[in-house]
């Protein structure tokens, strides 16, 4: 259901949900159910006023006619006069807090039933329209008036359901009280957690590692629909969009970290493992075992690195400690380099050669099918073509359009443009020549 096309029975109903466009050029407005004033209080309070003056009147009559009464009792009735006063005063302030009393249950009153007619008029067209899930969100993001309703509508919902005497009926009615208060609690979390993120923009990152299983996706779209809904006030919309961003990036910086501690201790337990083992051998088949599952990752490869190179440079290790360390390192490396496309191992192997004749005769070797083999030094290698020219094609393109994160991190060192420029031509000699 499109937000700005719902039908005239919704638009009406969301009234009470000032729903606001979501384009910049379209400014709808929905006029508000409460936007009606109170004005028929001061009728409904003019009658308990009017008693209130009458009898203060007649208690003014009554301690002030002193001229038709005797001269003797002129004291008693003087003091008896104080007391009336005294008493009159106290009985017109009782009667006028009675009175406010009486205004504010007859406001109260009025606004039971007002809350009550709204809330009735949108029960009528949610279980008409059948808005989806998303489409409450966003109303209940727009709407200014939701917190007002709220308990009034779930409220109703209920009374009705109690009082309704079709099965059906109540069952809709209950269902969906139900479904709008899912949607409801989860834009309240939402809407709490980007109040704390207001709050304290500056620490958003210590916010994000309390909170990160919080930041959704969910959420992510709901603060997107909170800016949307700021499209008559740029300022705050800027502001709610850039604390977006703040968000987003504090989510990714925390990612990634998470991510290269768990590889990091994944990577110290396979290197435990390996410097465990009972030999040198034992210990190079675990690491061509871990490469051919595909579990040999570079954190285990540099850690294999530091662990030879911190060997070689101490005088304090042993030389047959080194030596397996040494055999360890090119073990991991001959291994970490065979898990590289060999199209990419072909294309840096041909980057090298300088003189066009020879790098004419290397590819005529690289497109001759033949047995490949991977040795310790050397590897032969075999191609086509259309994949190596495939290849050549992403690297070049890749550079040009800025899209250095499609590719694979092996083939991200060519991204330079004195090696583009080599690609360039590497990809016309195969053009030409090849294809």
């Amino acid at each position: 259901m499109e937000l700005a096309s719902t039908s005239a029975s919704f638009g009406a109903a969301c009234s009470a949900f000032p729903v606001l466009p979501i384009s910049l050029t379209s400014r709808t407005h929905f006029p508000s159910l409460f936007s009606l004033r109170n004005s028929i209080l001061k009728s409904l309070c003019f009658a308990s006023k009017s008693k209130v003056k009458l009898r203060q009147l007649a208690h003014g009559a009554a301690v002030g006619d002193t001229a038709t009464m005797p001269y003797d009792s002129v004291e008693d009735h003087s003091t008896t006069a104080k007391q009336s006063d005294l008493m009159a005063s106290n009985e017109a302030a009782t009667k006028s807090t009675d009175a406010e009393a009486d205004k504010k249950d007859a406001a109260e009153s009025l606004d039971g039933q007002k809350m009550t007619r709204v809330c009735d008029k949108l029960i009528e067209v949610f279980l008409v329209d059948k808005p989806t899930p998303t489409d409450w969100r966003r109303l209940l993001a727009f709407s200014r008036e939701w917190d007002n309703i709220r308990p009034h509508f779930y409220k109703r919902c209920q009374d009705r359901a109690d009082i309704e005497s079709d099965p059906g009926m109540k069952h809709k009615l209950l269902r969906l009280a139900r479904k709008l208060k899912e949607v409801d609690e989860d834009v309240q979390r939402h809407d709490e957690l980007l109040e704390v993120t207001r709050r304290s923009p500056s620490e958003i990152s210590e916010i994000v590692s309390k909170r990160r299983k919080d930041f959704t996706k969910e959420f992510f779209v709901h603060l997107h629909t909170v800016a949307e809904s700021y499209y008559d006030n740029p300022t705050e919309q800027n502001e709610v969009a850039k604390l977006g961003n703040m968000c987003l990036a504090a989510v990714q910086t925390y990612d990634t970290a998470a991510e290269s501690i768990e590889a990091l201790n994944a990577a110290e337990l396979k290197f435990q493992d390996i410097i465990n083992s009972p030999s040198v051998d034992a210990a190079c088949r675990k690491i061509d075992n871990l490469a051919e599952k595909n579990q040999l990752d570079s954190a285990l490869v540099l850690m294999i690195t530091k662990a030879w190179s911190a060997a070689k440079e101490s005088s304090m290790t042993k030389d047959e400690v080194k030596d397996v360390l040494y055999h360890l390192y090119m073990t991991a490396r001959g291994n970490l380099q065979r898990l590289v496309p060999k199209e990419i191992r072909i294309l840096k192997y041909l980057l090298t050669i300088e003189d066009p004749e020879e790098r004419m005769s290397a590819l005529k070797d690289a497109f001759t099918p033949g047995e490949e083999l991977e040795g310790k030094d050397v590897d032969s290698l075999y191609t086509t073509p259309e994949q190596l020219h495939t290849w050549i094609r992403s690297v070049v393109d890749a550079y040009h359009f800025s899209r250095e994160g499609t590719l694979i991190r092996e083939a991200r060192d060519l991204m330079s443009p004195k090696v583009i420029q080599k690609l360039e031509e590497l990809k016309k000699l195969v053009q030409d020549n090849f294809l």
